[in-house]
């Protein structure tokens, strides 16, 4: 079972009920207050694209085996909300609207197949 800590958690208005990630107490659309919500875990892929550079440092700290490219893109979940993750897949396996699941930790969330 996952743990609850570990959920995706967002926000929902309560004035207009849109869905939103990251997290924020108050509606971009309409400026109403918005409640957390834990957001679904799976979703389809909308888009994608391998990160082929390593990002400007600071923030980024590169490992000591240097960068490696990696495979980002947005997936949409139920709630209307799109979520930019790391995509453990390989880029030939990408197809716009495959299922993925989410995970979340430190830093940005992660998806995999959701067959996986």
């Amino acid at each position: 079972m996952t743990d609850p800590g570990s959920r995706l958690r967002g926000s929902r208005c309560l004035g207009c009920a849109v869905a939103l990630y990251p997290a924020d107490p108050a509606c971009p659309r309409c400026g109403e207050p918005a409640e957390e919500v834990v957001l679904s875990g799976t979703g389809t892929l909308w888009t994608w694209t391998v990160q082929r550079y390593a990002p400007k440092s600071p923030p980024y700290a590169e490992p000591a085996a240097g960068f490696e490219p990696f495979t980002v893109g947005y997936v949409e979940l139920p709630e209307g909300v799109r979520v930019l993750a790391v995509l453990d897949i390989r880029p030939e396996d990408a197809e716009i609207g495959m299922p993925l699941a989410l995970s979340v930790g430190d830093g940005v969330p992660r998806a995999v197949g959701a067959g996986a």
